[in-house]
């Protein structure tokens, strides 16, 4: 009797708990915008910094922020359109 008293509440318990075959299917989709906003918020920050740099070093300002420009096309891929697989 009290193997099967054992056996009924641990059934009982396991099939209350709600996390026996709760799978979340539905997951939200990642947002694009967001992706691409942090990247070009990545971008502008990145060229002002290595344009202060260069300026620091004794460039002018429209020759450091466009040597700046470059690097960052150099040094980063993630700014060419995705490519398919």
């Amino acid at each position: 009797m009290p193997r099967l008293s054992l056996t009924s509440l641990t059934l009982a318990a396991l099939l209350t708990t709600g996390c026996l075959f709760s799978k979340k299917s539905n997951q939200p989709k990642e947002n694009p915008a967001i992706a691409g906003s942090v990247e070009e918020n990545f971008k502008v920050r990145w060229i002002d910094k290595r344009a202060a740099e260069l300026t620091a070093q004794g460039k002018s300002a429209d020759a450091a922020r466009m040597q700046a420009a470059d690097e960052f096309s150099q040094r980063f891929l993630f700014n060419l359109p995705p490519q398919k697989k």
